[in-house]
């Protein structure tokens, strides 16, 4: 059906004849009018004129109903009514644009890995809801716990290595997780925590953090990201490094264990995508059955007839003024032949 978001604004309407009675109202000088002088003329400039009004008083409505948002609303549609939550904890440390990963034959740094992998993973949770931290020198929350997973898809994807600093607060990462999952009941609580180091920033340690996870009955799954091995070019030739050696594995491994999870190792993206299997044997909880009606807007179709009207209304002054001006050089050549 058809409905308005503001329908209050249509009280705004009646405004601009608020403004022409008061206009009208006003004194207004005298005119002398010749018997028989310019007569057809004035009558046309008057006639241009009522056009002209109309003209603005249509774009004025159009105006207001595009203000007020009109909005065509659909059918309801129900909402899954079984599913997960699932809460993401990224790291955006400056070590994650080490390029030691590949995609499709494609040498990457590892965030760009991971935003290929956990976008697909996300749009694979129909029914789960999905938040999304990040977090580098502290954790910040980038979604709340929500069903509209193309949002926090495009969250993921929006986000920049060092966006919120260079350094890993691992504990801080768990501890806003946790503080999420305080404001939801009869859920899974499942943290998924992706790095490539270890921690090194934060008020708060891993140990910390994974002990108050496990008293609230939070599973965290742990992902360590970053090749074994990586080649590069010095002076003396090619050169075989570990670009993982910052990576605490066994920390990861304890968080993961104090919580009932597991730690997964990421190499490429076969072993990154190993952790779909996990989740999808986790038991979907039962929620209160909701629905909402899908909207569209509508208000650019009022706001672009009011465009093109005010074109028009444009375009009919200039055609008016042409018509004054014809109308005052007329006039003054017959008062100048009355003269004589």
């Amino acid at each position: 059906m058809l409905t308005l978001a503001w329908p209050f604004l249509l009280l705004l309407l009646p405004l601009p004849l608020i403004f022409r009675s008061k206009q009208q109202k006003q004194p207004q000088g005298g005119h002398l009018l010749l018997p028989g002088a310019s007569l057809p003329s004035q009558v046309t400039i008057t006639e241009k004129s009522k056009q002209s009004r109309k003209r603005y008083w249509i774009v004025w409505c159009l105006l207001v109903v595009a203000c007020a948002r009109p909005l065509w609303v659909g059918e309801a549609i129900e909402l899954p009514s079984k599913g997960r939550d699932l809460m993401l904890s990224v790291d955006l440390s400056g070590s994650m644009q080490i390029e030691d990963m590949v995609i499709d034959g494609k040498v990457v740094d590892r965030f760009t890995l991971i935003q290929h992998v956990i976008s697909d993973f996300i749009e694979r949770r129909k029914g789960d809801r999905i938040g999304l931290i990040l977090f580098a020198d502290h954790a910040y929350l980038q979604s709340p716990l929500t069903q509209d997973r193309r949002s926090v898809a495009q969250y993921l994807k929006e986000a920049q290595i060092g966006l919120v600093g260079k350094q890993t607060a691992i504990g801080e990462a768990i501890a806003l997780g946790v503080k999420r999952f305080d404001k939801v009941e009869q859920s899974n609580r499942v943290l998924i925590l992706l790095t490539d180091g270890s921690n090194n920033a934060g008020a708060i340690s891993p140990e910390q953090a994974s002990q108050i996870a496990a008293q609230k009955g939070i599973t965290i799954y742990t992902v360590g990201v970053g090749a074994d091995v990586m080649e590069r070019r010095t002076l003396f030739g090619k050169e075989r490094v570990n670009p993982s050696m910052d990576l605490d594995e066994s920390q990861l491994q304890d968080i993961a264990k104090t919580t009932g999870g597991q730690y997964f190792r990421a190499r490429n993206t076969e072993e990154l995508e190993q952790i779909y299997q996990v989740i999808d044997t986790l038991e979907p909880v039962s929620r209160d059955q909701l629905s909402y009606r899908p909207q569209s807007e509508l208000f650019y179709w009022p706001l672009a007839l009011a465009l093109l009207a005010s074109v028009l209304s444009a375009l009919t002054q200039v055609t008016l003024f042409k018509v004054r001006f014809k109308a005052n050089l007329r006039d003054k050549a017959q008062l100048a032949k009355g003269g004589r």
